[in-house]
C-alpha cells in the first residue's frame, strides 16, 4: 500500500529524514513512534504530498507521491498535527467545505457527509460552531474532515496530543474502529499510545528508522533481561531451584518457614518454565506466584532513543 526507499530530507545541514525505508501493507496500523524532533512530523508531510522530498521515493498504491500527487492524494486522508480548523463555522459547514475541496460531485456529497459524520461519531455536534467544542470534538472533526472522501489510508500526526485522558481512550478507540476499513499511520512520541491501537511500531530518532516491529518483537530488544519471579512453600526449593541447567543466575529469600521468594534469570537458550514446572510437580511444591517480568515497551522506548 506504500512503498518508500531512501527517502531523505534536509532543512540546511540537518537531514530530518536521512535515507529511510520501509513498506506498509494494507490494513495495517502504523504506530510513527519516536522523541520530539525525530522527524515523524517531516516523513508523514513527505508521505501526504505536503512536502517534497530531497532524494528517495515514496508510492501510494503504486502511484509516485511526486510524479502524480493529486492521484495518490486521492487515497489519502491526513490530520495535520495542528488540527486546521476554522472556528467560527459550524461542524457542518466545516465538512461540506472539505467535501468541495476533495471535488465530490453534489449528488454525492450527502452520503459522505452521513458517512463521516457516522463514522467519528459527531452526530450530536453537527450544527454547533467548532469553536464551542472541547478538544476531543475538535480532533474528531479534523478526522471526519480526512475521512469524508473514502481514503483507502489515514494518516494521523499526534491525534491524542493535548487531550485529557477519557478523550484519549475516546480518540484511540475511534482509531481502533477505523482499522477495519481502512490503512493507518499515526505519529506519537508516547509508546503506550501507539501500543494501544498499533499492530506494528516504526521508531524514528534522528530522521533514521532505528526499529520496526510488532510490540513482541520489539520487546526482545531489550537490553534488560527477562526475570522470573516465584513464590514457592516446600522442601528443598533452593536446591532443587539452583540444579535447573537453564537457570543463569538466582536470587532467593526465605518469607515464612518453609515459604521462598526466588527471581530467576534464565539463559536465552533455555525452557525454564518447563523445567520449574517439572520440579513443582516432582516435590509437590505449593505456588503462590509465578510471573515473568519483561521489559516494558517504553524502556525499550528509552533505550533506543537515548542520546
Amino acid at each position: 500500500m506504500i512503498e518508500v526507499k531512501n527517502l531523505t530530507k534536509k532543512f540546511g545541514r540537518t537531514a530530518a529524514v536521512n535515507d529511510i525505508s520501509f513498506s506498509i501493507g494494507k490494513g495495517e496500523i502504523i504506530g510513527l513512534l519516536g522523541p520530539n524532533g525525530a522527524g515523524k512530523t517531516t516523513t508523514m508531510r513527505i508521505l501526504t504530498g505536503f512536502l517534497s522530498s530531497d532524494g528517495g521515493s515514496v508510492k501510494i498504491d503504486g502511484i509516485d507521491i511526486e510524479k502524480n500527487p493529486i492521484e495518490a492524494q486521492k487515497k489519502i486522508g491526513y490530520l495535520p498535527e495542528n488540527n486546521p480548523l476554522y472556528k467560527n463555522m459550524q461542524v457542518a459547514e466545516f465538512l461540506d467545505l472539505a467535501a468541495s475541496l476533495h471535488q465530490i460531485p453534489d449528488q454525492e456529497k450527502k452520503e459522505a457527509l452521513d458517512f463521516a459524520v457516522k463514522s467519528v461519531g459527531i452526530e450530536k455536534v453537527y450544527r454547533r460552531p467548532i469553536g464551542e467544542l472541547s478538544k476531543g470534538y475538535k480532533q474528531r472533526v479534523g478526522i471526519a474532515a480526512a475521512l469524508i472522501h473514502r481514503p483507502e489510508i489515514i494518516i494521523l500526526d499526534e491525534p491524542t496530543e493535548g487531550l485529557d485522558p477519557n478523550q484519549r481512550t475516546e480518540i484511540r478507540q475511534l482509531i481502533k474502529d477505523l482499522s477495519k476499513e481502512h490503512t493507518i499511520i499515526m505519529s506519537t512520541h508516547v509508546m503506550q499510545e501507539a501500543q494501544a491501537v498499533g499492530s506494528r511500531m516504526l521508531i524514528i530518532n534522528k530522521g533514521k528508522i532505528i526499529a520496526d516491529g510488532t510490540p513482541e518483537q520489539l520487546s526482545k530488544l531489550s537490553k534488560k533481561e527477562n526475570i522470573l519471579v516465584l513464590e514457592i512453600e516446600g522442601e528443598k526449593i533452593e536446591e532443587e531451584l539452583k540444579s535447573i541447567e537453564a537457570v543463569k543466575k538466582m536470587e532467593i529469600e526465605k518469607l515464612q518457614n518453609n515459604r521462598f521468594r526466588a527471581e530467576i534469570i534464565s539463559k536465552t537458550d533455555g525452557r525454564i518454565e518447563l523445567a520449574i514446572s517439572e520440579k513443582i510437580w516432582k516435590n509437590k511444591w505449593v505456588v503462590w506466584k509465578m510471573e515473568k517480568q519483561e521489559s516494558n515497551l517504553e524502556e525499550i522506548f528509552r533505550d533506543l532513543t537515548k542520546e
